[in-house]
């Protein structure tokens, strides 16, 4: 793993996140995305070199929906850059790790995307990101 690629941040209401972010970042989010396959919109805020995502839920049987119905709004998970997301998968489930995807699927910024489930991790959810290139 290179580095914290950024950290997600579940939110019921993605436009008054947004206007709170941008208050506390000094700046707009530089990019928004809707995710069809995992039901959220997303915006990402640069903060130096690190990146946060906000996540709201398009509907109700997302996992966004279902992690704010259980935990509230939050950090929902920390995600990690990688080299090559299909070796690293395949180390971690070796090592002992669930992994929640078979193999990686398209996510939001242009990554390939997989998730560690929090049982795996003491109780945070990991997600492993590689540039589409």
């Amino acid at each position: 793993m290179n580095k914290i690629e950024h950290l997600g941040i579940a939110v019921k209401d993605l436009e008054a996140a947004n206007t709170i972010y941008a208050k506390l970042f000094n700046q707009q989010p530089y990019k928004t995305e809707v995710v069809e396959s995992e039901g959220v919109s997303t915006s990402f805020f640069k903060v130096g070199e690190n990146k946060i995502e906000l996540l709201e839920a398009t509907n109700p049987d997302s996992a966004i929906a279902k992690f704010i119905e259980k935990k509230g709004e939050g950090i929902h998970h920390v995600a990690f850059d990688v080299e090559d997301i299909y070796a690293e998968m395949e180390r971690l489930r070796k090592e002992g790790f669930t992994i929640l995807n078979e193999t990686p699927k398209k996510g939001a910024d242009n990554k390939l995307v997989c998730f560690i489930h929090p049982k795996s991790t003491n109780g945070v959810l990991i997600e492993l990101c590689q540039e589409i290139k």
